[in-house]
């Protein structure tokens, strides 16, 4: 038996940003699809030269994702929500740290999120609740 639950899906989006989210969603899933080592070795390449993204402009794109794509609200949209977010606020010019490793409480499964001024960006967690096991981070300057 399931529990059914509705997706909350975050308004307020600005229609640029909308597009933007949209033009970004296709190659998040791409990205998604690829083994961990070349998710990071392509994040690595995208992430030269951009400043650290703030919590607002990667809460702004966290939210764009999910306004735009049902994927990326559900459960299991972690992956190409978090891609997506990082590829985002690439295309505005920052980046935030994108994460992926697992939950340090039971049940201990996979996830993937991003962070910016060292904190995970809209999981609604505390520090710590996820150990990183891969993160791109931006560049040192």
């Amino acid at each position: 038996m399931t529990t059914p639950s509705a997706l909350e899906r975050p308004t307020g989006v600005s229609p640029g940003l909308r597009l933007a989210a949209r033009l970004m969603l296709l190659p998040a899933v791409l990205l998604a699809l690829l083994p961990p080592r070349r998710i990071r070795a392509v994040l690595g390449v995208l992430r030269r030269g951009a400043p650290p993204a703030t919590t607002a402009q990667a809460q702004a794109a966290r939210d764009a994702m999910c306004a735009v794509s049902l994927r990326c609200t559900g459960p299991k949209g972690c992956l190409p929500r978090s891609l997506g977010a990082a590829l985002l606020c690439r295309l505005r010019g920052t980046w935030p740290t994108w994460c992926a490793g697992v939950r340090v409480v039971p049940p201990f499964t996979a996830h993937a999120w991003i962070e910016a001024e060292g904190h995970p960006v809209g999981e609604g967690v505390p520090d710590g609740y996820f150990a990183r096991l891969v993160a791109v981070e931006p560049t040192r300057r």
